[in-house]
């Protein structure tokens, strides 16, 4: 909760200080709301309660299913349609994670109904929230509609802190302090305005499929700083997950010829 406040404020900030405007569609601030409700609110709120339950690699994989989520809802509500290469790309991506996040699963404990039902929830509100985003696209400034999406998803997190938290335990070190802003800044408040940015230039399931690459991301890092093990497995799943974004985002013949055709057409 605090992180999305902090991020949101800092976003709003932002851009009250380039003096954009704040949106004055009712259907913007609509798609602000589920945004909001969707990306922060329900994705916060499952994938942190979900870790009380579940395994990390558990929690990977099924949060990992959120782009094929994304790519079904966006076939309903804006009429993207992934070629077969890509539906197989986004797959691979899949199965990528699945081989990385394998052996955690195995040995860690069982998962609970809880804990599954936590992710997947997160995993579907992350998705609703692409969506809303994607609408927002090119009709809201992204520092003020991300700003407020934030502050409006995190009312009802903290709600739910208020009644369920103890707020005296929270210790607030400089360690924790600079963690807070380090979360909320570059990885929550930049994050989400480049992210409607991307969004304003490419289709959501296409920009989505970067998601695979998160988890691969993270090994790579701890492999040069930390110190920890690559295994054979992990490669391979990196390889196929990388493979799937590949075969998702690169063009087709079939997508470059008509626009060439057209070209010619128009020189004709």
């Amino acid at each position: 909760m605090l992180r999305a406040v902090l991020a949101g404020t800092t976003l709003l900030a932002v851009g009250i200080i380039l003096r954009k405007p704040f949106p004055r569609d009712g259907s913007i601030w609509g798609w602000i709301i589920l945004a909001g409700l969707g990306m922060t609110g329900l994705g916060y709120y499952g994938m942190f309660h979900a870790a009380e339950f579940v395994s990390p690699g558990l929690a990977t994989v099924i949060a990992n299913g959120q782009p094929l989520i994304a790519a079904g809802l966006a076939f309903q509500f804006l009429r993207e349609r992934l070629s077969s290469k890509g539906w197989i790309g986004l797959w691979l991506g899949f199965a990528g994670i699945l081989i990385i996040a394998g052996p955690r699963i195995l040995q860690g404990p069982l998962a609970l109904s809880t804990g599954f039902a936590y992710v997947l929830l997160a995993a579907f509100g992350v998705a609703v929230g692409n969506i809303a985003i994607k609408k927002l696209s090119g009709r809201a400034d992204a520092a003020i509609a991300m700003g407020l999406q934030l502050l409006i998803g995190a009312v009802p997190l903290a709600f739910l802190a208020l009644l369920t938290e103890d707020q005296g335990q929270i210790d607030w070190s400089p360690v924790f302090i600079a963690s807070l802003l380090g979360l909320a800044i570059p990885g929550t408040a930049l994050a989400f305005w480049l992210w409607q940015y991307t969004l304003g230039k490419i289709e959501l399931s296409k920009a989505n499929v970067f998601s695979f690459l998160v988890p691969v991301f993270g090994l790579t890092i701890g492999a040069a700083f930390f110190g920890e093990r690559l295994t054979p497995l992990i490669i391979m799943g990196t390889a196929i997950a990388t493979a799937g974004v590949w075969l998702t985002t690169i063009k087709s013949s079939s997508d470059v010829q008509p626009k060439a055709k057209g070209a010619r057409d128009g020189r004709a």
